[in-house]
């Protein structure tokens, strides 16, 4: 297998199959293990984790060439069954998808963790759902073939529609069961895109469609037009673009704590398969909407404006935080599909720091709103309404409280939604701050190319949406920071813990961006390259239809 880029060190050789095949696994094993036995269950659950962690570590690692035998063209391919592409199913492993692995691993063991203080026990089988949710997640970044990206689609929508009705309350299962049914949609036009994609080319796998479109006769190119657009309408349900977007506020706001961190990478995934697939279209010389053109460009724009909106008008914290998701996935469209290519780079380093900021966010939320009274938001905004102060009994005994003893509790509390304010409106010293600092310097950068119209949008949308979200996350942090009548909750390590951690990787990438920055820079190089793509995974010239 050496001859389709795979080292041969032993190690190296099953590295892009173990992201898949650990958290399959462990799921199987515990879908077949006794609910009684939950210690030795979270143990696998977390040992399940940290190996995923290793392994898409190493394969940063491999990728960059920093373990003494770099793949060709910084290209894995891993043919399953010995089965030679496209026969076969292959697994690539680039820049780009190790990237995203280590970002799925990272926030999974965050969010897994925060779990076992009680959310796991809130519902059944979620610790086997969130490792065949780890599992699909991967499957999609490694896979080579759309008709596998389709089956890892599946399994990742089939785990997470259990993980959105985890826990009771009718407001979670009426937005859980509205999620389901508009990915299930989704999932019958991929299919039927899919269906069309290979009647017209003769193939599914994603290095060899280019060759294959470029020979399309008039009629078949029609077709394919038409299987794009189904396919670019799925990528863009599961990006959150509006106007498809109507779900996602009230299925991530009404999920519980650790699920809707995991969440907040999903809608990534559709920005990733529009940045894939629109690559390899280009490479054809017949990039169809919505993956050439400038209708991703306009398709953000339009999507970080809704979810602007959305910021503004939010009257509790995880809704404010659904609709964060929904500002990022705005932006990383817009930059994506912005003229030229040097705003890729910065984007992949912004979409990491957007993630791991919304998982640490949509954790906190819930520490900061225990103890809250019932109603307590709508008060505050008929108190604000109408003027009336919250605390006009204290003006009647103003000796009653000199000061207001702060517990440790909400000190960590209040610390970190700071935190999570600056990292998610962009501003100093987080890694919020670099990633937007970055794609505002690129957009210029790029003004000989780009049109002085787009340049100006995109700066006017990035300033916007910024100053939008400090304004909402102050208005409600007061709220919920000055509400004088609550009781300091109590945390467990196993909450504060992920959070902390989270918060600190993003501080470790404001401090030292250079070594992430260098490797987004690399890994926008090699994912525009797609002709180095195509042959490591096709080595001999594709077959012609």
């Amino acid at each position: 297998m050496a001859e389709y880029g795979v080292n041969p060190m032993p190690l190296l050789h099953h590295l892009p199959i173990l992201p898949i095949l650990i958290p399959m696994l462990t799921g199987t094993l515990l879908l077949f293990s006794s609910d009684s036995r939950h210690g030795p269950r979270i143990a696998l659950s977390l040992f399940s984790v940290l190996l995923q962690l290793a392994a898409a570590g190493a394969l940063l690692a491999a990728a960059g060439g920093w373990l003494g035998m770099p793949w060709p063209g910084s290209i894995s391919v891993y043919a399953l069954g010995d089965w030679a592409p496209p026969f076969g199913i292959a697994l690539v492993a680039d820049r780009l998808a190790a990237v995203m692995l280590a970002l799925t691993a990272t926030l999974g063991l965050a969010a897994l963790v925060y779990s076992i203080a009680r959310w796991e026990k809130a519902g059944v089988h979620f610790l086997p759902l969130f490792q065949f949710l780890l599992m699909g997640l991967n499957g999609t970044f490694l896979t080579g073939d759309l008709f596998n990206l389709f089956v890892f689609f599946e399994v990742m929508l089939a785990a997470s529609y259990g993980l959105a009705l985890h826990g009771s309350g009718g407001p979670r299962v009426r937005a859980g069961l509205h999620y389901i049914v508009v990915n299930l949609l989704a999932s019958l036009l991929f299919l039927v895109a899919a269906a069309l994609m290979y009647g017209v080319t003769g193939t599914l796998n994603l290095a060899e469609l280019p060759p294959r479109i470029a020979m399309l006769d008039a009629a078949d190119r029609q077709l394919f037009h038409a299987a794009a657009a189904l396919l670019g309408v799925v990528f863009l349900i599961k990006a959150a673009a509006w106007p498809l977007n109507f779900w996602l506020p009230a299925a991530y706001g009404n999920a519980v704590p650790p699920v809707g961190a995991i969440f907040a990478i999903l809608t990534k995934v559709g920005v990733y398969a529009l940045l894939r697939l629109g690559v390899l279209f280009q490479e054809s010389g017949v990039a169809p909407p919505p993956f050439g053109g400038d209708w991703v460009f306009y398709c953000g724009l339009v999507t970080m404006a809704a979810g602007t909106l959305g910021v503004l008008q939010a009257q509790k914290l995880d809704r404010l935080a659904a609709f964060l998701v929904v500002v990022s996935s705005g932006t990383l469209l817009t930059s994506f599909g912005f003229t030229g290519t040097l705003l890729t780079g910065p984007a992949i380093y912004y979409l990491v720091s957007s993630v791991l900021g919304s998982g640490a966010f949509f954790m906190l939320v819930e520490m900061a709103e225990r103890n809250r009274q019932q109603g307590a938001d709508f008060l505050a905004i008929s108190q604000e309404a109408f003027g009336v102060e919250a605390a006009h009994h204290d003006s009647e005994h103003p000796d009653e409280m000199v000061g207001v003893a702060i517990p440790a509790a909400m000190v960590f509390l209040g610390l970190a939604f700071v935190a999570c304010v600056l990292l998610l409106t962009g501003l100093p010293p987080l890694s919020g701050f670099v990633g937007k600092f970055a794609l505002l310097g690129a957009s210029l950068a790029s003004l000989p190319q780009a049109s002085v119209l787009h340049v100006g949008l995109y700066i006017s949308a990035l300033v916007l949406s910024g100053m939008a979200g400090l304004i909402a996350m102050s208005r409600l942090g007061i709220r919920v920071f000055w509400d004088m009548e609550r009781l300091a909750p109590h945390l467990q390590w196993l909450e504060a813990g992920p959070v902390a951690a989270l918060l600190l990787l993003c501080l470790w990438l404001a401090l030292a961006p250079e070594a992430m920055m260098a490797y987004a820079a690399a890994a926008s190089d090699s994912l525009y390259d797609a002709g180095a793509y195509i042959r490591a995974v096709m080595p001999q010239t594709p077959l012609t239809p």
